[in-house]
């Protein structure tokens, strides 16, 4: 299980990661957020990592999502 300060640090990623999208997309953001959670599950605890990880996640959205 994640910690708090890590919850934390996971929403204000995916919050910035995904800025630039409507709040309407919720399968893009589940998509984004999936990517990151599984990132620090494998033990990824870098802000900016996470950042990348997310923006390529992003990126990679199925188009049907878009």
């Amino acid at each position: 299980m994640l910690g708090a300060d890590t919850a934390e640090l996971l929403r204000a990623v995916l919050d910035e990661v995904c800025a630039s999208i409507s709040p309407c997309e919720t399968g893009i953001r589940a998509h984004v957020a999936s990517k990151i959670l599984e990132a620090a599950i494998g033990g990824e605890k870098t802000p900016e990592r996470l950042k990348q990880i997310g923006r390529k996640a992003l990126c990679e959205a199925p188009t049907m999502w878009r």
